[in-house]
């Protein structure tokens, strides 16, 4: 069976039970393209809060669909495949922040929302990276502080901390995305004298040398309004993020031309989701294997980090 098939099964089974289809940009194209929604970690987020069918599939990494959980207590979220897992978020556990929060008592603990239920619900405040340095200004004027701890991603926070002006303690110093952080300033040099007249675009999880050498440093989303609000014509934008958005803009501005950094530039746990176990969940809707659920004691906790992020964003 042909992946335009196993799409067209997609849809109908989606219609036909009701199902929200929630995908991150990082997913294979194939479920891009049948996903109801599609998006960065902020723009999800606030998605799953206001879904309003019984089932939501999220195509996406484990911490982000358990967010969805968090964020519908009174629906089914599901995973396509429960192996899909962010590295990322496996460096900060809850008795970590517990630990950072003894060793500096009065700071305030802000964490991206790639991390688990666990970690979010011992924080004061979520952030994404498309938010993360207006969060941490908010959060610091309310504890009255020029330092916060933040975790996991060390690269975000030296980012946040050059852009606010406030000290990011490292929860922990380690934490790193393994795609962004793959990225090198080899790799730059060589784009930039590839493609002279093209605009360098680079996520802010990438290490600083390669940040400094980049014509613009944002989220997904906002790479994409980049790209999206340029009236350029055959424009060359070279993409340093995981491959997956460079592949939805390509489909959606023929017009320009795209360049992925690195083949490096592979997320291989976004992309455990398949077309085909998208199709078989939607057929097994009931099967608690691929369900995610976030214990309602740990949910309540976690839900006011989460909606004090959406409050301030």
């Amino acid at each position: 069976m042909s992946v335009k098939q196993i799409q067209e099964e997609i849809l109908k089974l989606k219609k036909e039970q009701d199902v929200l289809i929630l995908a991150h940009y990082y997913q294979p194209i194939e479920i891009q393209e049948i996903a109801d929604h599609l998006g960065g970690s902020l723009g999800l987020s606030r998605l799953a809060n206001k879904a309003d069918t019984d089932y939501i599939i999220f195509a996406g990494v484990d911490f982000m669909a358990e967010t969805a959980s968090i964020l519908n207590q009174n629906k089914k979220v599901l995973i396509p495949n429960p192996e899909s897992c962010c590295p990322m978020a496996a460096y900060l556990t809850a008795d970590k922040v517990k630990e950072f929060r003894l060793n500096n008592p009065n700071l305030p603990v802000v964490v991206y929302v790639n991390t688990t239920a666990a970690v979010k619900a011992e924080s004061d405040i979520c952030c994404t990276s498309a938010n993360a340095v207006d969060i941490v200004k908010r959060i610091s004027s309310e504890f009255k502080t020029k330092t916060v701890l933040f975790g996991p991603d060390a690269n975000l926070a030296d980012y946040v901390e050059q852009k606010s002006g406030i000290k990011c303690i490292k929860m922990p110093e380690e934490g790193n995305c393994y795609v962004h952080s793959q990225l090198t300033i080899d790799d730059m040099e060589k784009i930039r004298i590839a493609y002279p007249n093209g605009e360098i675009l680079v996520h802010p999880e990438c290490i600083r040398e390669v940040r400094e050498l980049a014509d613009f440093v944002g989220s997904t989303g906002q790479m994409y309004n980049r790209v999206k609000n340029d009236t350029t014509v055959e424009k060359d934008f070279c993409i340093g993020t995981e491959k997956g958005l460079m592949e939805r803009m390509a489909q959606d501005f023929p017009k320009k031309n795209f360049h992925l950094i690195s083949e490096k530039l592979l997320c291989y746990n976004m992309k455990k989701n398949t077309i085909e176990l998208m199709r078989y969940v939607l057929e097994h809707l009931d099967d608690p294997m691929f369900e995610v659920k976030v214990p309602s004691e740990i949910a309540e906790r976690a839900l006011i980090p989460i909606e004090r992020m959406l409050e301030f964003s």
